[in-house]
């Protein structure tokens, strides 16, 4: 092929793909209104559970709590990536949200641990839940987010901060660094205008990468040049058909993460709410398929399942 033809059929493909997304959602969502409309927010799942059993003294720790949210104990601190409890994410209007229901329970918010820090990826509402964080305000707890988010972050938080790409900000015991994914940002269709991160977190002797959401990319690369290796990458593997222009496949993601120099791998943004049309079980299979010898380097499998440095 031509050089010249290569963006002009690179273009083409991208607008295929957002086409086939955007269609993929209007029907997921027609599938979702009469249901949600049925809930009208009843909790009908329960709880899944959570034991934090020696997380508190080991120097890095790591639990998967559903979707894309991660407690991490790093530094002495606990960090909570993207937090989502709520059984329907979406647009509230009055007592039904419109949105996609969550295919799992959701863990007990009572049962985590003061939270120091709150990662916040980007804008969307599986990302950016304003119950759940409406539910785990605190004067003691810290936010950090995207550019052009801040307004969204509920009130009752002790300060709400926002970075971007290449900007680093230092909480203490941490260092938090906003990496940029291929991704998106907007919370609508208009406001294109949000920012959206991946995150490099260093504690004195540990660092983790969270990802976020991020199609295939090589952003993360540069870990694996950096002298101090990275303990633990944590990557989205699901919502990827036919969203494969937003999303990663499992393969990519393991591509990725071996590109990183990461020591383990967790896995996150699968099973939990119906983003795309792979099978629900699907992206861990092909997951674990692709590590082959190195599976047992993915960690935190389960929700509620905490993985530890001893």
């Amino acid at each position: 092929m031509p050089a010249h033809r290569a963006p002009r059929e690179t273009a083409k493909r991208t607008l295929r793909q957002q086409t086939a997304a955007a269609l993929n959602r209007l029907r997921r969502y027609g599938i979702e209104l009469p249901r949600a409309v049925r809930d009208r927010g009843r909790g009908t799942l329960g709880r899944a559970p959570l034991s934090l059993d020696g997380a508190h003294e080991a120097p890095l720790a790591a639990a998967w709590l559903g979707h894309a949210s991660v407690l991490l104990r790093i530094g002495g601190s606990w960090v909570l990536t993207d937090p989502v409890f709520s059984e329907r994410i979406g647009i509230p209007v009055g007592p039904v949200t419109i949105g996609l229901g969550r295919l799992m329970p959701p863990i007990d918010p009572a049962r985590l641990p003061a939270i120091d820090t709150i990662l916040i990826s980007h804008a969307h509402f599986d990302h950016l839940d304003k119950p759940t964080l409406k539910a785990l305000a605190s004067r003691r707890t810290r936010i950090i987010t995207a550019e052009h988010t801040g307004r969204l972050i509920p009130r009752g938080f002790g300060k709400v901060d926002e970075i971007a790409w290449g900007e680093e900000i230092d909480l203490g015991p941490l260092r938090v660094r906003a990496v940029r994914p291929r991704h998106w940002g907007a919370r609508l269709s208009l406001d294109k205008h949000r920012g959206y991160n991946s995150y490099v977190i260093d504690s004195d002797d540990r660092r983790v990468l969270y990802a976020g959401d991020t199609a295939h990319t090589d952003s993360y690369t540069f870990l694996a040049r950096d002298q101090r290796p990275t303990d633990l990458s944590i990557f989205g593997i699901g919502a990827y058909e036919p969203w494969i222009h937003a999303h990663a496949n499992p393969e990519q993601v393991w591509e990725m993460h071996t590109g990183t120099g990461a020591a383990r791998l967790l896995p996150m943004h699968h099973s939990t709410f119906k983003l795309s049309d792979e099978p629900r079980d699907e992206p861990l299979k092909r997951l674990l398929a692709a590590a082959g010898k190195a599976a047992p380097t993915v960690v935190g499998r389960q929700v509620g399942e905490v993985w530890k440095v001893e």
